[in-house]
């Protein structure tokens, strides 16, 4: 909500582009580096944890219910929502000390974007695979729901 009033109320001019792609580029090479493998491993963990209970209860795997019912569509996006928002919460701490080491500002959207792509994104696509392996594994052995 505070990046898109600060969106409507400042702008977003092409100096303010430049600057958020280079310094989300840059963010690799500096400190607190550990925070790129820490944040994807955590998602990738509560991924699994979910992926593995769609397939015990035997719910449609986690896009395909999400795009083709929109009566599950925002059941399924709040569900992620609740089970990384921890690690998206860590990210943007982490992000802000970085931010403040480095530039010794904050840029609230580029903490954002940063938390999302380490956290939401790895747990959306993992939660998925690991639905459909364990749906495999629980199929091969002959009983879907262990």
């Amino acid at each position: 909500a505070f990046v898109i009033g600060g969106l409507l109320r400042y702008g977003f001019s092409a100096d303010e582009r430049a600057r958020l792609w280079q310094n989300l580029f840059d963010r690799p090479g500096g400190p607190m580096v550990f925070r790129f493998f820490l944040q994807p491993t955590m998602a990738a963990l509560a991924a699994w944890r979910d992926g593995l209970s769609d397939a015990r209860s035997g719910r449609t795997p986690f896009f395909e219910g999400a795009i083709r019912d929109p009566a599950q569509r925002t059941v399924r996006l709040n569900e992620a929502l609740v089970a990384t928002a921890r690690i998206i919460l860590l990210g943007l701490i982490i992000d802000g000390i970085y931010q403040a080491i480095e530039f010794k500002t904050f840029h609230p959207a580029e903490a954002v974007i940063i938390a999302l792509l380490l956290a939401f994104v790895p747990y959306l696509l993992l939660r998925e695979l690991f639905a459909r392996a364990a749906r495999w594994w629980f199929n091969r052995e002959g009983d879907f729901r262990r």
